[in-house]
């Protein structure tokens, strides 16, 4: 099969993200990856209102990625956005200022569709395709479970629970006091046994009763998690996939991430300066998950929703 050049671009609550890949069927080999955090979701959850400054922050950064996939000659370019698009009651000040920007429609997709495609990405890695997977696709605004094995999927689920969400729910100050933390932590905690528990457990309960299941996590806070557990200074899929994280190494980067004020965080190996504030509520949302369900193992994978989208014509 012939493969052919692709692109698509995410614009999400946290960040706008590129993919340039060379697609045959399933198989996506990545030309070109680029990533630009633009805050779309600052100052929204009140209202719900996407403000102007992080909208022109963003149809800038699509406008510049639409011209770097055209220069490296992708035949299709496609933009999508996610949580704080589809949240929004003014949804088209964002699609005309992108538009304007890069010339380009934007599809506003739905959770469920996002869900779908995070698992179908996951799945183009030939390993995590043959195992029972609970993938976690935590983004801004949003965290996708999909539970599944290879192309069946047995529960996809997609929660009002994001890094920056929870960020402008629960501020904090610099460090965050133990109090502050403890008050994020427990409405986390809650969120998960009263809204994600009674919808997940029945189906993964009969997915561990079929065999082990291993917990994925996709996207932003679990590829940084790798990268400094590994005190990578730059983006490496292979090394980030190799990872398997416990439980253990999990609480220990919260404890650490929570203790410190973010000009030392900013200094952390593997940690990028721009993500130094919403790591802290990333890694709450992992560390919640794997103690709620009794996960004792965090599987990454830096493939997801793009891999996805990019494979569609």
């Amino acid at each position: 099969m012939t493969a052919v050049r692709r692109a698509v671009i995410d614009v999400g609550t946290n960040s706008v993200k590129l993919l340039v890949a060379d697609v045959a069927g399933r198989d996506v080999r990545p030309v070109l990856e680029e990533s630009r955090q633009t805050r779309l979701g600052k100052g929204f959850y009140e209202t719900h209102r996407l403000q102007p400054e992080p909208i022109a922050r963003t149809a800038e950064a699509v406008g510049e990625f639409a011209e770097i996939a055209r220069e490296k000659n992708a035949s299709a370019l496609r933009v999508i956005a996610t949580s704080a698009a589809r949240d929004a009651v003014n949804p088209a000040d964002l699609t005309n200022a992108i538009e304007r920007a890069s010339g380009l429609k934007t599809e506003i997709i739905s959770g469920a569709r996002e869900a779908d495609w995070a698992f179908r990405g996951v799945a183009t890695d030939a390993e995590l395709a043959s195992h029972p997977l609970l993938l976690l696709d935590a983004g801004g605004g949003s965290t996708e479970f999909i539970l599944g094995h290879g192309a069946k999927k047995n529960f996809a689920h997609s929660f009002p629970l994001g890094t920056v969400r929870l960020l402008e729910k629960f501020p904090h100050g610099d460090p965050p006091a133990k109090a502050e933390f403890a008050v994020g932590r427990d409405w986390v905690k809650n969120f998960f046994r009263n809204e994600i528990r009674p919808l997940l457990e029945p189906a993964l309960r009969r997915e561990q009763a079929a065999g082990d299941v291993w917990l994925v996590g996709t996207g932003g806070t679990t590829s940084i998690l790798a990268r400094m557990e590994n005190r990578l200074n730059r983006y490496d899929r292979e090394k980030i996939e190799s990872t398997v994280l416990t439980l253990d190494q999990v609480v220990a980067h919260r404890k650490k991430l929570w203790s410190l004020p973010l000009a030392e965080r900013k200094e952390i190996p593997g940690l990028p300066k721009l993500r130094a504030d919403v790591i802290l509520t990333g890694v709450l949302i992992y560390e919640a998950v794997m103690e709620e369900f009794g996960f004792d193992e965090l599987r990454i994978s830096t493939r997801g929703l793009r891999f996805a989208a990019v494979m569609e014509p």
